[in-house]
């Protein structure tokens, strides 16, 4: 309704999920890498905790687990764990597909059954994930069902790999004297709080961005009064947001005010507020609606077929969107190739579409985050795109970040793109290439390159490393590096591979620099 009035082609603020509007602040990319982690091999078998308040983003994350678990996982998805020991392992058989059409409602028949089935995917290589949303519901019975679910092993190897979603509740339940079996295994906890003040300003600017405003229609006073009257929760800026919007066009106001959004959250939650300051928003609102349906729609039909769409038809398409609609993986492989002299596209596109991290001296990982977390990598990398026609994906390199301009290549051409305007086109997934032999440096070697590592540690911007710079890689140098990988959301083997190399920042030192230039894209 009032998407045309503000310059949105959609509405930016709906409370239905959508990938496309997806924001990632840090502490989501912290929570998604204990995610991840659980579904990767980190996990050995325990539990990994994720809790946080209602609307913070929990089943946002799921979702994009979901979307990065690697082929040779299978996931079973419990949505609803309100459910007896029975019917859980049932639900649980179910989601794998496993038939236990003739197990009945027999415990051990549904048990045997499951462990048949995680034995078969044990042998062909394959890892098994559960996730349970909405985990601060379920029974002491139903809890301590899934954690005699964790004795199901092989000699070596657990398993089943279990991830628990869920309220700030469910820190309590776990913390019960008769569940402290269960919360022993819990091998990572994360707690996702909501955002901050500056984070809920990116949050807003972002969502607005990818919904195509050429402008933040909401003032700075507006946007502090935002993240006071929602406390940083995701789901309430949407809802309060959406209602400030369609109270500012009702009442023909061309930016957004403080007292617009205390008047709209005051609406929202029902307060008596409402009366004093949000009584004449409801008014305008209500007028609103009676001059539409009065009009038949038709008002509303000349404002999506009138002179908007005309100008659209007519306008040039950007030369942004030709590049991206000719770009492809191969040329994106050959572009990158060209940045790492000594380099070539069959070696990168190995690397980057096969399972190996490493193939003929060229790494390349997927990553997904924002633009700040490229800048934070320093590299040039190639994003992944959606296709304009929405099927498909296009990849194209990203070389540099210059103020609110995204820099691109394609057949040795250079072209920058307003951030907001590949926001549209961009999940936030990416490819990081660069050299390396692809060796594992490990706990107890010495040399050279263990002198390397260390120099590199010393440098590094979270927790630099200020032990001795000898060759030696004992314990306390194992244990920096486990805490270097949590920190960065790796695997904290304790070992320095290709990742932990790229985190470190070795590529970096002697390869082509992302140019950044007054680094004020979010």
């Amino acid at each position: 309704m009032y998407e045309q009035y503000f310059g949105l082609s959609e509405r930016p603020f709906a409370i239905t999920p959508n990938p496309r509007f997806v924001f990632l602040s840090q502490r989501h990319q912290d929570a998604l890498a204990h995610l991840l982690y659980g579904v990767g091999t980190g996990g050995s078998g325990g539990f990994v905790q994720l809790t946080g308040e209602v609307g913070t983003g929990k089943t946002t994350l799921c979702r994009l687990v979901l979307e990065q678990v690697p082929e040779n996982t299978r996931v079973a998805l419990i949505l609803n764990p309100m459910l007896s020991p029975p019917e859980l392992l049932r639900a649980i058989c179910v989601e794998l597909e496993i038939d236990v059409d003739s197990a009945g409602d027999s415990m051990q028949a549904l048990l045997d059954a499951l462990n048949r089935y995680l034995l078969a995917r044990h042998a062909a290589g394959e890892r098994v994930v559960l996730i349970i949303d909405e985990a601060q519901n379920m029974s002491r019975q139903g809890l301590e069902q899934i954690r005699l679910l964790t004795n199901l092993e092989t000699a070596t190897d657990k398993l089943l790999q279990i991830l628990l979603l869920g309220q700030p509740e469910l820190r309590e339940l776990l913390a019960r004297p008769e569940l402290r079996q269960l919360a022993q295994r819990i091998t990572a906890r994360y707690h996702l709080d909501p955002l901050n003040a500056e984070e809920t300003e990116a949050y807003v600017r972002h969502r607005l961005a990818v919904a195509g405003a050429a402008r933040c229609p909401f003032g700075r006073d507006a946007l502090k009064a935002l993240y006071r009257v929602s406390g940083g929760v995701p789901r309430l800026i949407n809802i309060i947001a959406d209602r400030a919007l369609l109270a500012g066009y009702a009442g023909e106001q061309e930016k957004i005010h403080r007292r617009l959004v205390h008047s709209a959250a005051a609406e929202v939650s029902g307060e008596e507020e409402a009366e004093s300051h949000g009584g004449w928003l409801r008014g305008a609102v209500a007028s609103l609606a009676v001059v539409l349906v009065l009009a038949g729609g038709g008002w509303l039909g000349w404002t999506l077929t009138g002179t908007d769409q005309s100008a659209a038809e007519t306008s040039p398409r950007p030369a942004w969107q030709n590049m991206i609609s000719d770009a492809t993986s191969e040329s994106a492989w050959l572009e990158m190739a060209a940045a790492w002299p000594g380099q070539s596209r069959l070696a990168v596109a190995a690397a980057c579409e096969g399972p190996e991290t490493v193939v003929d001296g060229v790494a390349c990982v997927s990553l997904r985050g924002n633009w700040a977390y490229i800048r934070q990598i320093g590299l040039p990398v190639i994003l992944r795109l959606t296709n304009e026609s929405g099927g498909g994906w296009r990849h194209v390199m990203m070389v540099g970040l210059i103020g609110e301009q995204i820099v691109l290549r394609h057949q040795g051409q250079e072209i920058q793109v307003p951030a907001r305007q590949l926001d549209r086109r961009w999940l936030g997934d990416f490819l990081v290439v660069w050299p390396d032999d692809g060796q594992i440096l490990r706990p107890g070697q010495s040399g050279a390159t263990v002198v390397r590592m260390k120099e590199l540690a010393a440098a590094s911007d979270r927790i630099p490393w200020e032990g001795p710079l000898d060759d030696r890689y004992d314990s306390e140098f194992t244990g920096w590096v486990q805490a270097f990988q949590r920190g960065h959301g790796l695997s904290d083997d304790g070992m320095i591979g290709p990742v932990t190399r790229l985190f470190l920042k070795a590529p970096q030192r002697d390869g082509p620099a992302l140019i950044i230039e007054q680094s004020s894209v979010n």
